[in-house]
């Protein structure tokens, strides 16, 4: 596993984003961990988090794109660090682009905020988490309305490895849909490799009854 995933694994511990117990998920099922990414709340975390996007864009897409898109609204602040992050890193200059909830008629008006998107832009979409792909069959329509342009993909956080709308992982049921790549810093097997009876700050994150706990919910609701 590259160091930066590790780094990623251990920052998202400390930000309290990845929290491990008994929570419920939207579709309803009951799992022993939670990625919730409204806890990158500073301007410290948000540079770190942009920086761990880039490395992940850019092994799986490269920087030979244009713009990166993050639809409303978790994906506008990642929009911001990602672009940020990969003019630092690779000095690639890519545009970033979020679109509103609501058309603004005055002022800077338009579904859009940030660059315009246009006819032959490649696109790469930024997510926190995805689980059923809701979101993306929302972005996607919004997109193809700016022009003719090319979706080469999309990246997230972290892949929770869980089966989507069928017995597939969202992100693999996605690529075959959609006919683009996916990608995500970390899968919650990088996760359970990296924490599983290692200890984190003097702790042990993830022992055996943990462990047992998030085999058993791979058992129920895993990607095959």
């Amino acid at each position: 596993m590259e160091e930066y995933k590790k780094k990623f694994i251990e920052f998202m511990i400390d930000s309290e984003v990845l929290r491990f117990g008994d929570f419920v998920t939207k579709s309803g099922r009951k799992t022993p961990f939670f990625v919730n990414t409204g806890f990158y709340r500073t301007g410290s975390q948000l540079r770190q988090l942009g920086e761990y996007y880039a490395r992940a864009i850019e092994g799986r897409f490269g920087t030979d794109f244009d713009v990166l898109f993050g639809p409303a609204y978790k994906g506008i602040p990642l929009t911001v660090a990602a672009t940020m992050a990969i003019s630092e890193l690779y000095q690639a200059d890519i545009r970033y682009c979020s679109n509103r909830k609501e058309v603004k008629d005055h002022g800077d008006k338009g579904i859009l905020l940030g660059s315009p998107v246009k006819d032959k832009d490649r696109v790469v979409i930024i997510e926190d988490v995805t689980t059923a792909g809701t979101s993306i069959e929302e972005t996607l329509p919004i997109l193809r309305a700016q022009g003719d342009i090319a979706v080469l993909g999309l990246v997230v956080s972290v892949d929770r490895m869980e089966r989507g709308q069928g017995e597939k992982s969202a992100l693999k049921e996605m690529e075959e849909k959609y006919g683009f790549k996916t990608t995500a810093i970390v899968t919650m097997a990088e996760v359970v490799e990296h924490l599983y009876n290692r200890p984190y700050k003097g702790k042990i994150i993830i022992d055996e009854n943990l462990k047992a706990a998030i085999d058993a919910y791979y058992e129920q609701y895993g990607a095959k």
